[in-house]
């Protein structure tokens, strides 16, 4: 049996709000914010997505995942939607779509008891407790996320300056690899 212990949920709540809502929606917000409506829907290849479709995916998956099953909404989510729209909606909409879903979350993640970490949920067609729940949400965000800013530093060519922090510890980006 798991370890209850309300001080470890309340870290890993923590965490995952902080990597969630303090680093990886700031920065994807940051890097989509100044691209065109065209950048946000280019694609290099028809195997590969957008960031549009990354976008509306991860505004699919943090509702399916997060705000609907920890408050026991029905799950309407169209997944298949989320790849095959080619154009139609604007950055700027799209970024507050995924904005209105992102404080839904912080909600959730921040009303989450250890109970609820250990309860069980289906969430599309997966048998899963509200631990493995959060943590999906978290790696998969930060998956697209990555992609997200790969595709918008290939078509603006410019340094995000995510990580200008480490100038002052001596390691600069260019030094070696730096993850998103």
């Amino acid at each position: 049996m798991p370890s209850t212990d309300p001080d470890l949920s309340k870290i890993f709540l923590d965490f995952s709000r902080q990597k969630l809502l303090g680093q990886y929606w700031p920065r994807l917000r940051a890097c989509v914010e100044p691209l065109s409506d065209e950048q946000v829907w280019w694609r290099p290849n028809q195997a590969s997505n957008s960031i549009g479709n990354l976008v509306l995916h991860l505004n699919g998956n943090v509702r399916q995942w997060l705000v609907d099953s920890f408050n026991r909404f029905k799950d309407k989510r169209d997944r298949p939607a989320e790849f095959s729209r080619r154009e139609g909606i604007s950055a700027a909409e799209l970024l507050d779509t995924l904005a209105k879903t992102m404080e839904e979350a912080s909600a959730v993640l921040a009303g989450l008891t250890v109970d609820d970490l250990l309860a069980p949920y289906e969430i599309q067609g997966y048998h899963v407790h509200g631990l493995d729940a959060v943590y999906q949400v978290v790696e998969h965000f930060g998956l697209h996320y990555g992609q997200i800013v790969y595709i918008a530093k290939s078509l603006s060519g410019r340094d995000l300056g995510f990580y200008r922090e480490l100038a002052k510890t001596g390691r600069s980006e260019r030094s070696g690899h730096v993850t998103p």
